[in-house]
């Protein structure tokens, strides 16, 4: 090590030299390793590439010698030299000579991942401090066109872009692995007595269903406007979190062991406005009438004891309108770290940004996004979507995955699909007139046999069976709960 000179090839002042943290000795150790033995590059191109070394011409190197190894072709001093004689950098250093003596003065292999991760742990020093620097020149300059609240937001995505990077624990794993966590899922089940092997509803017969709500899976609720898309998804929201228990889980770590906590992207409604929905349900007030102010002293005492209660729900809202896809996953994570994050809602799908040109792209960007937020933070994500109006022009009013809005990519990128269905809310629009008599009966029959019920279709899931769960449905207190079949009656509800 002690014939290998530490060059500055950038020709960078010592003072600025001394503040950007780096190590010349841990990069030349690592590319000496590399051009010893091509092997050792499988076991650190996870963690760096070749934008991570500090001096310009050992990532030169670096870079050069990883398409080489990608190809299955030799990287050696002797073969970069060739593709090195005429870099003006590396001429400073001594020539294609500075080649060979980092190969010779190379060490061992053993310790490569060592130096990778040092190296990329400073790369990420020296990005921070860069970041530090240009956060503090843009709030010094004084701009109409750069507002405060939007150089927070650059700079929060730029941070985040940097946390993101390096995540060397991904890869393959080995078939007794994934084997061993299918078995703990199915084993979570059976503890259960049979019940769910992922987080509950809320509503038995949609766990029966779905088995629960599983981590990493992207699930997709669907309806027409006034099915009732948002109180759902607000029921399930509050159900989970009013059963969040913490506790040591199964693998020894600690997190929710029953319900969760829930973050809810409202970007349709004000947060102020769907936890007035929530109370409605809870407090079994009207929502109208908590908008109002219209209540009996004792639906105000409901009102206040329900909020009382709801202060300690782990539901956290954000109704930030018209979010940007990364500006969601970022703000997902930095839930999870702060306060935990075991369920996500977005409310609704269409009306999250992208960065594509034209529209299907946009959608497709966006869907993508939320799948890969649910398999990162190993979360289930329910999003909320629209329907196509063509639903409206059939006779039979029951959604399809074809009424999907730009379907193709929701539908291919979604574990689970779900569409709300009321038809009580059709039927209700083609009441007839009073005087045809025969018509207002058959009508009313039908209306009686409908009142109060809903339909949650299940479309499409990878993991269990499609079809159909029936819930009961309070249009005063957009509450949606468990049907009581005929042969149930005298049972609990189980609200």
């Amino acid at each position: 090590m002690n014939d290998i000179s530490v060059f500055n090839a950038t020709g960078v002042e010592v003072e600025q030299a001394e503040t950007m943290p780096h190590s010349i000795e841990a990069e030349q150790q690592l590319l000496g390793a590399i051009l010893t033995n091509n092997d050792v590059y499988d076991r650190v191109a996870g963690i760096l590439n070749a934008q991570h070394f500090y001096d310009p011409v050992h990532s030169r190197i670096y870079e050069i010698a990883a398409a080489r190894i990608a190809k299955n072709n030799l990287a050696s001093p002797v073969t970069l030299k060739a593709f090195m004689e005429d870099d003006e950098g590396l001429k400073e250093l001594g020539g294609p000579a500075y080649l060979v003596r980092l190969a010779g003065a190379a060490v061992s292999s053993f310790a490569v991942r060592d130096y990778a991760q040092m190296i990329y742990d400073l790369a990420v020093r020296r990005d921070l401090i860069g970041l530090g620097r240009d956060i503090s020149a843009r709030a010094s300059k004084v701009d109409v066109t750069s507002e405060p609240k939007e150089q927070i937001v650059a700079a929060e995505q730029a941070l985040y872009k940097i946390a993101e990077q390096g995540q060397a624990d991904g890869g393959f794993q080995s078939f007794l692995r994934a084997v061993t966590d299918a078995v703990n899922v199915a084993n979570a089940a059976y503890q259960r007595e049979g019940g769910l092997a992922g987080i509950s509803t809320g509503l038995v017969d949609m766990d029966k269903k779905l088995g629960g709500l599983h981590p990493s899976d992207l699930l997709i609720l669907a309806g027409r406007p006034s099915m009732g898309k948002t109180s759902l998804a607000t029921n399930v929201a509050f159900n989970i979190a009013k059963a969040y228990k913490r506790g040591q889980r199964p693998d020894g770590t600690e997190g929710a062991i029953e319900g969760g906590v829930v973050g809810f992207f409202s970007l349709e409604m004000s947060a102020e406005q769907l936890a007035a929905r929530i109370l409605s349900e809870a407090a079994e007030v009207p929502s109208e009438q908590i908008r109002r102010g219209d209540m009996t002293e004792a639906e105000f005492r409901r009102f206040v004891d329900a909020a009382k209660a709801l202060e300690a729900c782990p539901l956290y809202i954000d109704d930030t309108p018209a979010i940007p896809i990364a500006q969601l996953a970022a703000r997902a994570r930095r839930l999870k770290r702060t306060h935990g994050l075991d369920v996500l809602m977005v409310d609704y799908l269409q009306l999250v940004r992208g960065t594509a040109d034209n529209r299907v792209n946009e959608i497709a960007e966006i869907s993508m996004g939320l799948k890969a937020v649910a398999k990162e933070l190993n979360i289930p994500v329910i999003a909320l979507s629209q329907l196509s109006r063509q639903v409206e022009s059939r006779d039979d009013k029951r959604p399809q995955l074809s009424d999907l809005r730009e379907s193709g990519s929701i539908e291919q990128d979604a574990d689970v699909v779900m569409f709300v269905f009321r038809e009580e809310y059709y039927v209700e629009r083609e009441k007839p007139s009073d005087d045809r008599l025969d018509e207002m009966a058959a009508w009313q029959e039908r209306m009686e046999r409908l009142h109060g019920k809903a339909e949650v279709i299940i479309g499409k899931q990878r993991h269990g069976p499609i079809g159909t769960v029936e819930l009961s449905f309070e249009g005063r207190f957009t509450r949606f709960g468990n049907l009581v079949k005929p042969w149930q009656q005298g049972e609990d509800a189980g609200f």
